[in-house]
């Protein structure tokens, strides 16, 4: 949903920005910051002006979008250099992985037994994934099935691999068997272009430039802009929800489809209103499931989106290209900036959102520190994706020591100062000058 803010802040029929209000809106972000460094009151005139523009009504998907066809990536190249060569480095260019075309895909240790990798790298058709965990892949008749061993990449050991009954929704309508739970209906759709469910079929494998932009049919005849998605341009949720699609743990809403049941958002197309064939998975607070947490943070990998659409980020409408950018940089998470230097785009003293005085006033804690980085606070890894592994929360709440004792989330507090308690954290955080005393109780 929008913030009423922003609501009202749509243009009126009739009304009129500057032209250099519009351009501001098309820089990236890191450029845009730069450009707010003005005086305090100049900010907060400029930061409303682009909220009114950035919050136009998206343009429409091409007229033809549903019947032009897909074309790969590779036909992106020519006019698209520099982005083509970056994301071609990405994960998510990298997610799914061929063996026999790239013989360094494979990272797990098969040079000596162990009873959980009871099949060879030679019956290995496609890896997915290699920064976290990496599960390997087979291929039988017309569709592919993940063997039931994955590598944990971090700790360099072998894990089990066969989701059990009453965790993913999906376990409940197929057999316990690996070998009966086909990958196309229940991963292949986040991991490729255009998976055709009737002939069980891709345009290419992995996260290609048509996941995100729509076919590109058109586009590559015309090279006009109005001929492709442009996830830039739309508003709000419909530019979020091309993240959405994937980073988020849900079910269709129609299923079975074809006569199998789907995990993933069949149907959808950049620029389209994902709600319409997607629903997330249900939270009730107060209850552990294996999807989330008791107070509604998402217990588990890919639920950035879970999370997202229940912070302020997400109503405030920060997009999710404010922070990332999927072509590809160098920053850890394909950030846009640094560390904490995407965070303080917005959030310093300068501008409305705060926080007020030195990092090291807001966090209590040496400016260089673990302490002082933004994610130790507001985004914790509390989320598992292997074993002991987790990755971080996208709520971007402070998770108080209170709501440990109450719903038993894990806070950064202890989860940082491992040797202390709660009551110890709830104590400390009553002495610090920035914190108002009635929120260390929320």
């Amino acid at each position: 949903m929008q913030s009423r803010t922003l609501n009202r802040l749509h243009r009126e029929p009739g009304s009129t920005h500057s032209q250099e209000c519009c351009d501001l809106v098309e820089r990236p972000v890191h450029s845009l910051a730069a450009t707010l460094q003005v005086g305090r009151w100049g900010v907060l005139a400029c930061a409303v002006v682009v909220a009114a523009c950035g919050a136009s009504p998206s343009p429409p998907p091409p007229a033809s979008a549903g019947v032009q066809p897909f074309v790969g990536s590779a036909a992106c190249e020519s006019c698209h250099r520099d982005i083509y060569r970056r994301w071609k480095t990405t994960l998510m260019a990298n997610v799914v992985r061929d063996p026999k075309q790239h013989p360094d895909a494979i990272i797990g240790d098969f040079s000596k037994p162990n009873p959980l990798a009871t099949f060879k790298k030679d019956d290995v058709a496609f890896t997915y994934g290699s920064k976290w965990k990496q599960r390997y892949f087979t291929k039988v008749g017309d569709d592919y099935f993940v063997f039931p061993a994955q590598w944990d990449v971090q700790n360099k050991t072998w894990r089990p691999y066969s989701p059990r009954p009453g965790t993913d929704w999906w376990t409940n309508v197929y057999p316990d068997d690996q070998m009966q739970r086909p990958a196309g209906p229940l991963c292949d759709g986040c991991h490729s272009v255009n998976y055709d469910v009737k002939t069980r079929t891709v345009t290419e494998w992995n996260v290609g430039c048509e996941r995100c932009h729509g076919a590109g049919g058109l586009h590559v005849r015309d090279e006009k802009a109005t001929s492709i998605v442009n996830p830039a341009t739309l508003v709000g949720a419909r530019a979020d929800d091309v993240c959405i699609q994937c980073h988020s743990q849900g079910k269709p809403r129609t299923n079975p489809i074809e006569g199998r049941y789907y995990d993933w958002p069949v149907g959808y197309q950049p620029g389209g209103r994902l709600a319409d064939v997607w629903e997330l998975e249900e939270h009730h607070l107060g209850s552990a499931t294996f999807t989330h947490w008791p107070e509604g943070t998402a217990h588990k990998n890919r639920m950035q989106g879970n999370d997202y659409v229940q912070s302020q980020m997400y109503v405030k409408g920060v997009q999710c290209s404010a922070c990332h950018d999927v072509h590809g940089t160098e920053h850890e998470a394909d950030l846009r900036l640094p560390g904490n230097a995407v965070c303080l785009q917005c959030h310093n003293p300068v501008l409305q959102p705060g926080p007020r005085g030195a990092i090291e006033f807001h966090t209590q804690h040496a400016r260089n520190s673990e302490g002082s980085k933004c994610v130790a606070c507001h985004m914790p890894a509390i989320e598992q994706t292997i074993a002991n592994v987790n990755v971080r929360s996208h709520t971007f709440k402070f998770i108080s020591p209170v709501m440990t004792e109450r719903y038993g989330v894990p806070n950064p507090c202890t989860s940082c100062h491992k040797d202390k308690s709660n009551e110890w954290a709830i104590e400390a955080l009553r002495t610090w000058p920035s914190v108002l005393p009635w929120r260390v109780a929320r």
